[in-house]
């Protein structure tokens, strides 16, 4: 394999500034040959801090790893762009990662590409903070809200009692978590108390073959799905507190949404439940299903097959403040806190 000299990886791809904070960002710088000495620098878009400008390094065999840390400092109005890994080597420069590809049934390939990271600085306010998440088949909503300043719990299902989820602002469930996490069956209960006691319980997508969300009033899946990312988005509902509070949600917030709009919409609701947004792919009749509120008790119930889960590690800033509102429901505004 002919490699370069020496190649460099970000360590998150995406990067979210929820504020004007600085932020470390961690760079590993592996070498292609020894003796390896040069100087690291990011490469930010206009408007954007670095520091330091540069870090020197010395690898002195060929294939170890070494880790520099940079302090990035966002602009104060929304921005994103591109974080670039550089690295100069006697006035050459280096700017690829590598990326191994090794299974036992193929040859192992190596990758080059360009190494980079996206980075968005999203103006975006909060009610609420402590959020408990139950796994489902897996996405990034944790990791995600962490990086716009939630705190999340992940709450073991078989720990659920009618007590422990009352200290959380709001609950969310992870993709497909009635598909395959069989103790809901048996603790949907308190979690249907818990909203009725005031709390906010958000449900993303489950897919509609053999399940049942035992939703607090009618809600039938389908195999509704919007895949046109770009398909425009209706609003249907615009007063209602999930477009208004904290953030102000516009067409313009489903812009640069990646892969799809959602899937496995529900197609059929009983009135206790109030849709938000109409989208449809062309060709298609209208979908009113991908987001659907009802008051239940004190609280609030989110159904939701909108795809937060590809949104967020794309970074795509309006699904962000959408979910915020969602976590924000219920809430008055003094417990609002800008971010």
């Amino acid at each position: 394999e002919i490699l370069p000299k020496v190649t460099t990886k970000l360590k998150d791809k995406v990067i979210i500034f929820a504020d004007g904070k600085a932020k470390k960002v961690s760079i590993a710088v592996k070498s292609g040959a020894k003796n390896t000495n040069g100087n690291v620098s990011l490469k930010v878009p206009n408007g954007w801090k670095v520091s330091p400008e540069f870090i020197s390094i010395s690898i002195a065999q060929k294939n170890d790893e070494k880790s520099v840390d940079f302090m990035i400092t966002p602009p104060e109005n929304e921005s994103e762009g591109k974080l670039e890994a550089i690295v100069e080597i006697d006035g050459k420069k280096y700017d690829q990662e590598l990326i191994e590809i090794n299974y036992n049934h193929i040859p192992k390939q190596s990758v080059l590409q360009k190494s980079e990271a996206k980075i968005v600085r999203l103006n975006i306010q909060k009610a609420g903070n402590y959020i408990g998440y139950i796994k489902g088949a897996g996405d990034a909503i944790p990791e995600s809200l962490r990086q716009i300043g939630y705190t999340v719990i992940e709450i073991n299902p078989t720990e659920i009692n009618a007590e422990n989820l009352q200290k959380f602002d709001a609950i969310v469930l992870g993709i497909r978590a009635y598909n395959v996490v069989e103790e809901l069956k048996f603790k949907q209960k308190f979690l249907l108390s818990y909203v009725e006691k005031g709390g906010n319980l958000i449900v993303q997508y489950n897919t509609n073959r053999g399940v049942n969300v035992n939703a607090p009033f009618t809600l039938e899946l389908s195999r509704d799905r919007v895949t046109d990312e770009n398909a425009k988005v209706t609003i249907l509902a615009k007063n209602n507190s999930l477009l208004n509070f904290p953030n102000k949600i516009e067409e313009t917030d489903f812009e640069n949404w990646v892969q799809e709009r959602g899937l496995y919409f529900p197609d059929k609701w009983s009135a206790e439940y109030t849709p938000i947004l109409s989208m449809q792919d062309k060709g298609e009749t209208p979908k009113n299903g991908s987001l659907l509120i009802a008051k239940y008790g004190k609280g609030n119930y989110i159904y939701t097959g909108l795809s937060f889960f590809r949104e967020f590690p794309a970074g795509v800033p309006g699904a962000f403040r959408l979910f915020a509102n969602m976590l924000s429901i219920g809430k008055n505004h003094e417990s609002l806190k800008k971010n």
